[in-house]
Parts: C-alpha cells; structure tokens; sequence
C-alpha cells in the first residue's frame, strides 16, 4: 500500500506507467474505423477524439519533462497550442496510432533518465513546482481515466487498472478541490474506501467543495471501492458504472452533482 503521506517513489508510478501503457496499446491494436468512430464514455468525443486528447497530452507532458531535463522553463500556451491543432487535424487511424506511439516515447524518455536526473529534475508546471514522481504520477492519472472513457465504452465492464488506483487514491484530495459545484444546501458526506483502505470526508458549501483525508471512519459512512471512488472524483461514476456500495448516510447522487467530470 502507498503511504497517503508521501510521495511515491518515480520507479513505482513509473512501473504503473508501463502497464497502463500497455493496456492502451492492447485495446487499441484491434480498433476498427467503426469503433474509433463510435461513442466514447465522454458524450461530446467519439473514442479517436478521446485517443487525440491523450496524444496530445502526451506532448504536452514531453515538452515539461525535457524543460525540467534541460533545466528551462516549462512551455507556455504559444508551444501548447499548436500542439492540439496538429493533433485536431489528424484522421481518427492516425489519432489512435500516433496517441499509442506518443505515450511509448513518454515513457521511453522517462526510463532513460538516470537516478540523478531523475533526483535533480524540477519544473514548474501549472504554478507548482513538480518533481519526476509527481508528473510521472500526473501522467499515470490522465491515461488511466482517459484509456477507461474508450475502454468502457467497448466494454461496459472496464475499471481502472488496480496499480493505477493504488497510487491515484492518495491525489483526490486536491483534484476535489477543483471543482466548481455548489450545492444548494451544504454537504458533509464520510468515505471509507477498501482495496485500499482510505477514509475522506467531503465538504461543499457556498464557497466550494473540500476533500479532506481522516485517520478512522466516521458514522454513516458511505463504503465503496477506492476505483470506483477516483472514478467518482473524476465525473465517471455514473449509475451503469456503479458497483456494489453501502451508502450509510450518504446520498451517492449529491455527490456525483458535485464531480461532473473533467
């Protein structure tokens, strides 16, 4: 079990990388132009477009981590841009091929570094400054979600990869953070996750929504697993996608108008 109060160590989110990679590359291979085209998870992408966001994220990733291998600043919108543009123009064979290939390279680079670039790297990405364990694990977070809103969309049954989850349970908290919702009436909901065991409490009021972690269960706590909550954090845990829970005190809806999804 990672420990929610560290960081993981680089070779680890990267071990993780590695396998979500190759799950892509396996889902991906046997893509027919029918099914690249069909509906993803995400209503408004086809799966190529789900396949192309994740391309392109990947380069945007790549030009962060030779800034922070260079020792230069990371790259501004006027590099970012083009970027999406180029990846926009592909057609959906070629944002399925090419999304696979960018991810393989990303990796590549990753493991190339030596343990004391991999100690040295810094770069201030998004207004904080990240290490290698931290955008190794950025990125783990967006081709996992990201493989599971094309994978479920072939198979209703997907769930994100076990590793992934080990290490993406203990990076909620901020992402909750992010959220825009307000609901009309303040909410406090408890959450104990099992495989693995963490314990939340969700606090949205007026001024927004705040994950904190706790040290025990509390009272009326809602139960589920800890994939399916990432997936809730994340706007993906909708009622076809949902397994068994107990609810305790907790309205799951309330929660879900909370997380659209992002």
């Amino acid at each position: 079990m990672t420990d929610a109060s560290t960081t993981p160590s680089a070779e680890v989110v990267i071990a993780a990388l590695h396998n979500s990679h190759e799950r892509l590359r396996k889902l991906v291979e046997p893509l027919t132009d029918d099914e690249l085209g069909g509906q993803s998870y995400d209503t408004e992408w086809s799966n190529a477009q789900v396949l192309s966001h994740m391309g392109s994220g990947t380069d945007v990733f790549t030009l962060f981590l030779k800034a922070g291998v260079d020792g230069e600043p990371g790259p501004g919108m006027d590099a970012i841009r083009p970027i999406w543009d180029r990846w926009n123009a592909k057609s959906p064979a070629d944002q399925a091929r090419d999304s696979v290939s960018a991810s393989a390279a990303f990796i590549d680079q990753l493991d190339a570094l030596d343990d004391e670039q991999r100690a040295a790297w810094r770069v201030d990405m998004f207004g904080e400054v990240r290490t290698i364990p931290i955008i190794a694990r950025m990125r783990l977070s967006e081709l996992a979600l990201h493989t599971w809103d094309f994978a479920v969309a072939l198979d209703p049954t997907e769930t994100l990869p076990a590793d992934a989850v080990e290490l993406l349970i203990d990076t909620v908290a901020p992402i909750a953070g992010y959220m825009k919702s307000r609901p009309e009436q303040p909410i406090v909901a408890a959450v104990t996750t099992h495989d693995p065991v963490r314990h939340f409490v969700v606090r949205a009021d007026a001024d927004g929504v705040v994950l904190e972690t706790a040290d025990q269960p509390a009272p009326g706590q809602l139960r589920l697993p800890a994939e399916a909550f990432v997936r809730l954090i994340y706007g993906r845990l909708d009622t076809a996608h949902t397994p068994p829970f107990e609810t305790g005190d907790v309205n799951l809806d309330k929660l879900r108008a909370l997380f659209p999804g992002f």
